[in-house]
This record gives structure tokens, C-alpha cells and sequence, in this order.
């Protein structure tokens, strides 16, 4: 009854490093490299019909090229309020609108920008880090609470949590070295 406790216990942190993870991989896909992608406008929120609504809730988003995004508004009347998020969000995109399709060029990064996105990309694996430690934590004290269990038991179950702290954490620096790479190859 209780090693399935800790069984338990050990299956809630394991899904928390994953929810981390996940989430770091969803953040460094939004940020900005020398290849266009569609993930890139996730962030931008469109003023349509009296709310703010994500992007790809009312346009099609496509990279055709490497370089260059589209965007195809469903409701055409859109198509000024879609031009205004995008120019106004902080990815420095200049949308060009011919009246169906929006085309965003991505202009090439300089070395500065690179730099710049680089810490960017630190600093949200830093918060991977964080929420994956957090989960360790989380879970080590509770296996200390649980009660009729031999210590035995419960110095394997810290072992086995700090294992999936150890590989989620090598999975977020091995995104991270995967993602400056991105960044900084011209």
C-alpha cells in the first residue's frame, strides 16, 4: 500500500520535469533564429472582435520560405488589426499587407540581436531549471512525510526522484546548447 504511495509520488514528479521541459521546448520555439517558423507569432495577441485573441485563432500562419512568414486572415476585415500586432510586438517584424495576405519578411539577426536572444534563451532555461528543481523538492518532501515505509524504501525513492531531476535537467541543457547553436549560426 505504501510503496505505491511513493510508486505514486515518484509518477507526480516525473510528470512535473516533464511539464517543465515541455514547456522550456514551447519557449525556445517562440524565440526568434535565423529560420522562419511558425511558432514564432505564437505570442502575438490580435485586438478581434472586442478581445484579445491569439494569432492562430483567427489567421492561417505559413513559413513558405526561410525567411518569410504569411499570415491569412479568415475574416478579411482583420487585416489592419493583424498588420497593428505584429508590428507592435516585440519580435521587430515589419508586416507588408496586400490587401489577402500578410508577408513578414524576417530581416537577418545581428550579432548584437544574437546576443541578445542568447540571454533570453538562458534565462528561460533557468526557469526550466527552476520549476524541474522545484518538482525534486516537491516530491523528496513528501516522501519524507510518508509513514510505514523502511528508510530503505524511501532513500530508493529519493534516489530514483533525483535520477528524473538529473535527466530533466541534461534534457533542458542539451535544448538550450541546441537552440544557441540556432541562434548563433549566420
Amino acid at each position: 500500500m505504501t510503496i505505491e504511495l511513493l510508486q505514486d509520488i515518484e509518477k507526480l514528479a516525473r510528470e512535473a520535469m516533464h511539464k517543465a521541459t515541455e514547456n522550456t521546448r514551447r519557449e525556445f520555439a517562440t524565440i526568434r533564429s535565423g529560420k522562419a517558423t511558425t511558432s514564432l507569432l505564437d505570442t502575438v495577441r490580435v485586438d478581434a472582435y472586442g478581445q484579445h485573441m491569439p494569432l492562430n485563432q483567427v489567421a492561417t500562419v505559413s513559413a513558405p520560405e526561410p525567411r518569410l512568414l504569411t499570415v491569412q486572415p479568415w475574416d478579411k476585415s482583420l487585416t489592419q488589426a493583424i498588420e497593428k500586432a505584429l508590428q507592435s510586438s516585440d519580435l521587430g517584424l515589419n508586416p507588408a499587407n496586400d490587401g489577402t495576405i500578410i508577408r513578414v519578411p524576417l530581416p537577418p539577426l545581428n550579432e548584437e540581436r544574437r546576443k541578445e536572444l542568447v540571454r533570453v534563451v538562458h534565462k528561460l532555461a533557468e526557469e526550466g531549471r527552476i520549476g524541474i528543481r522545484h518538482a525534486r523538492t516537491d516530491a523528496i518532501a513528501k516522501v519524507k512525510k510518508v509513514e510505514h515505509v523502511s528508510d530503505d524504501d524511501k532513500r530508493r525513492a529519493d534516489k530514483d526522484v533525483q535520477k528524473l531531476h538529473d535527466d530533466a535537467i541534461h534534457e533542458v541543457e542539451e535544448l538550450l546548447k541546441a537552440k544557441e547553436q540556432e541562434i548563433m549560426e549566420v
